[in-house]
């Protein structure tokens, strides 16, 4: 990744930081045609499921550049939001972490599942300085009052938004634009019609849009929305997308402030089911899908709803003579042994109830045991 964007753009290399986290470029598997429920002209899978240890995933790529960021300005601590099993919280308590930064977690309730446990005892096993919060607004006044106690010893923490997904976020992944279309260039694999991708905060859609336009590749995004439809607006959405660019054209004036052409993307609502974090039959059979015949592995709130579009497009004959890629966003590396032997009864009151009730009727693994 950091090869593809500042090969392209030099004079980043002195302007923007970045924190070396991941191992790029991450590789493109191609699926053998006769493992596809219909017809396409080729379908390639983008794994970043493996792409830095011990967690992977489409994070790593925004957190080299925020956390960089946080570091450049002398902050020993950052803050950021998310539910209860955010990938993206856990992530950069992981990797704040290892950059001898401490992390503050609000979390918020959320639908329970085996992974909401999983990645809770991981963030107790990173450091996490984990904050239950009953609401979104009661997570807001817990950063607000976070953001003043820290005046009083120096720096703040670093505010890291949802998702990480901000115009500095979105920069990891219009990299990953670049770096796709590096593969292309390399004959890994054609020019891709369609990409694939789970919709939730925007960060990773708006960067891969404005790589992709940067790189000049025709490649139309098909972005599955598994968030509430506020948080995946197109008003959020062009903000992420032109705040990139400015930053990046800031940086180097040599970046071109490329307009967005919304004809290269087509928003997906059919797949989200009763809301975040609530699995769907069609996006469990994707899991299942995805394990058995890619020998990948995804989940029920982002990346089995994006792959269960894509499968019902194959089935339905609307992919025929396409070549199509799937980002794969989830990490794929198992949980460190530390990391399960955690005690749940050691993070804060609030999130035990995780641990004692049952999840969710679709989740493929069993409840968490109340010990």
């Amino acid at each position: 990744m950091s090869d593809a964007l500042y090969a392209r753009f030099p004079a980043l290399a002195a302007t923007l930081p970045r924190l070396p986290i991941g191992t790029w470029p991450t590789p493109v598997q191609h699926v053998p045609p006769d493992e596809l429920p219909g017809e396409c002209a080729g379908l390639w899978v983008k794994r970043d499921d493996a792409c830095a240890e011990p967690y992977g995933g489409n994070k790593v790529r925004k957190l080299e550049f925020l956390l960089a960021e946080a570091l450049a300005k002398g902050h020993d601590a950052v803050l950021t939001f998310g539910v209860a099993g955010s990938n993206h919280a856990l992530a950069t308590a992981i990797y704040a972490g290892q950059a001898g930064m401490d992390a503050y977690l609000l979390l918020t309730p959320q639908a329970n599942a085996s992974y909401v446990a999983r990645n809770l005892r991981m963030g107790r096993w990173a450091g996490a300085r984990q904050v239950y919060c009953a609401t979104e607004a009661a997570a807001a006044r817990a950063a607000r009052l976070l953001g003043l106690r820290g005046r009083g010893r120096g720096q703040p923490p670093y505010h890291i938004p949802g998702g990480g997904s901000s115009p500095l976020g979105a920069v990891g992944f219009m990299a990953a634009g670049l770096e796709l279309a590096a593969q292309v260039r390399a004959g890994l694999l054609p020019e891709p019609d369609l990409l694939y991708v789970a919709l939730g905060t925007q960060g990773t859609a708006a960067g891969l849009a404005l790589g992709l336009a940067v790189a000049g590749l025709k490649t139309r995004l098909v972005l599955v929305r598994v968030v509430r439809e506020d948080i995946a607006s197109p008003e959020r959405f062009r903000r992420l997308y032109h705040g990139a660019a400015r930053l990046l054209h800031g940086r180097d004036a040599r970046f071109p402030l490329q307009p967005l052409e919304r004809s290269r993307l087509e928003l997906r609502h059919e797949f989200i089911g009763p809301g975040y974090a609530r699995f769907t039959e069609a996006g469990m059979a994707a899991v299942e899908f995805a394990r058995s015949k890619f020998g990948i592995k995804l989940e029920g709130t982002y990346t089995g709803k994006a792959l269960a579009a894509l499968l019902a497009d194959l089935r339905a004959g609307r992919l025929a003579g396409q070549r199509v890629v799937f980002w794969n966003t989830y990490n794929g590396q198992p949980l460190p042994g530390g990391a399960a032997a955690i005690d749940w009864h050691e993070l804060p009151a609030g999130f035990h109830d995780f641990f004692r009730r049952p999840v969710q009727a679709l989740d493929p693994a069993p409840p968490a045991a109340a010990t």
